[in-house]
């Protein structure tokens, strides 16, 4: 399944570095670390089973509103990636939860500022990426706490 989920990105323009250059820079302030150390820790989080599911069923609603396949109002609503809709940042939510706090503000963080990777994919213009976007965010937050949790004194 993780490698399924790995091509999924990738077909979607996400590689495995693009999320490793956000855990390095969400981490790189606190400790010294290296970019194929956040690459090895975007894969853990990858292993994660909930973690595969979740990106999985991001991604599909992202194709099936980019291809109009979605009843409306839902497909309007995912095609504008509407503001107060909510649930894909709840998607994205289950994925930092694993990893706790630390986690969870990195997201809010990456989420609104928009870094990287996260700021091609929040471009209307490359595609439907209403949940992807968040996806992405979560994955990186949660490798990055996941980095620092394993730094701790």
């Amino acid at each position: 399944m993780k490698d399924i989920v790995i091509k999924m990105l990738k077909k979607r323009g996400v590689n495995l570095k693009d999320i490793a250059k956000l855990v390095y820079n969400l981490q790189s302030k606190y400790i010294t670390l290296t970019i194929d150390e956040c690459l090895v820790s975007v894969n853990k989080v990858l292993e994660k089973r909930e973690v595969q599911h979740a990106i999985l069923t991001g991604i599909v609603l992202d194709i099936y509103a980019e291809n109009n396949n979605l009843p409306e109002p839902l497909l309007s609503i995912l095609r504008r990636d509407e503001p107060l809709y909510g649930i894909d940042e709840i998607l994205a939510l289950s994925i930092t939860n694993v990893y706790g706090t630390i986690g969870l503000t990195s997201f809010g963080y990456l989420d609104e500022e928009k870094p990287g990777i996260l700021k091609s994919l929040n471009d209307p213009k490359n595609g439907v990426h209403t949940f992807l976007d968040d996806l992405v965010a979560a994955i990186a937050a949660a490798a990055s706490a996941k980095i620092a949790h394993s730094k701790v004194n």
